[in-house]
């Protein structure tokens, strides 16, 4: 893996927020395997118990339940801390237009309680999960940070006002910040389940279990889907990046490009199935396509990316077999 090779200084102390979510807790695992401290936070509001009790027994290992909307408990979170990997937050465009103040409240307020935090800690590096839904309805192909569009819901206002908080921050306060926006990443842990399940995983489990998938439009929508090791290793190569690349954001994707429709068709054959899907009404607030440029990651993060769509759906595909 790309991001064995990566050196800390020895006792190195990371937080990492949302830790008991998909990306969160393989975050702490990959973390742990090198052989540094991690203290998770979360709340447990959309993550998992079990995710943190995977950990529970390894002396590097710290989970503290709480709430970023609550800054004293941002600041006992950062007390100490070398690196925060800011991942907490509520996902979803769909949920986001049922609830904008929650919104605004969990992943605006919560991350600025989790900058000031950071800084009043004298944290070395903070690293935070932006999103590509920021580049909302800029038509271009592939994205390219800079050619951002307007902005289609909620999520997608939270994630910009991040950017835009952590720019500041890196700006007037010093302290070193990089938003990373992921392109619908999938694998290991992602939850199947509820109305708001990302697409992989859901129809997956729901291909397993003998139901009949509903994929949201024509299917011919297409999305450059991130293999959760991808995202491990740009978190921890960004908390080795440059001042001079602190306060910008970067794509972290493969910079592929899936149809909707083949991903289901390659399910079906690999999962042994012959079901045909049902189509349902477009989602408000989703692009149709999404491909992103990586090549300022690669750049000014040293990002390089090793595992391609087709070598993370098999790892997904063989990890939901056996754990679902």
């Amino acid at each position: 893996m790309s991001y064995s090779e990566v050196k800390f200084e020895k006792g190195s102390l990371f937080l990492v927020t949302g830790a008991a979510g998909f990306i969160g807790s393989n975050l702490c695992e990959a973390i742990l395997k090198l052989g540094y401290k991690v203290r998770a936070l979360d709340d447990l509001s959309t993550g998992k118990q079990a995710n943190v009790d995977l950990f529970i027994d390894n002396p590097n290992y710290e989970f503290i339940k709480g709430d970023i909307k609550d800054l004293d408990t941002c600041m006992k979170a950062c007390e100490g801390v070398d690196y925060v990997l800011n991942q907490a937050a509520w996902g979803s465009v769909p949920r986001s237009l049922e609830m904008p103040l929650f919104y605004s409240l969990n992943n605006i307020q919560g991350t600025l309680n989790m900058l000031e935090a950071a800084r009043q800690n004298g944290v070395k590096k903070f690293v935070y999960a932006s999103s590509s839904s920021v580049y909302g309805d800029e038509p271009k192909l592939p994205k390219k940070e800079g050619v951002e569009g307007n902005l289609l819901s909620p999520y997608a206002l939270t994630k910009r006002c991040d950017e835009e908080w952590a720019k500041q921050y890196t700006m007037h306060y010093g302290l070193d910040t990089y938003g990373l926006r992921y392109f619908n990443v999938f694998g290991r842990r992602q939850d199947p389940n509820g109305a708001y399940a990302a697409v992989i995983p859901k129809f997956i489990k729901q291909l397993l279990d003998g139901e009949v998938p509903t994929i949201n439009g024509d299917g011919k929508q297409s999305r450059d889907f991130t293999y959760i090791e991808n995202v491990i290793e740009a978190n921890l190569k960004a908390c080795l990046a440059p001042h001079d690349a602190a306060g910008q954001a970067f794509n972290i994707a493969y910079g592929g490009r899936e149809y909707l429709i083949d991903i289901y068709y390659g399910l079906t054959e690999a999962l042994g199935v012959d079901t045909e899907p049902n189509f349902g009404p477009d989602r408000k607030g989703d692009i149709k396509h999404s491909n992103a440029d990586i090549s300022k990651a690669k750049a000014l993060l040293g990002y390089n990316p090793d595992w391609s769509f087709e070598r993370g759906i098999k790892a997904a595909i063989e990890w939901y077999k056996n754990n679902l």
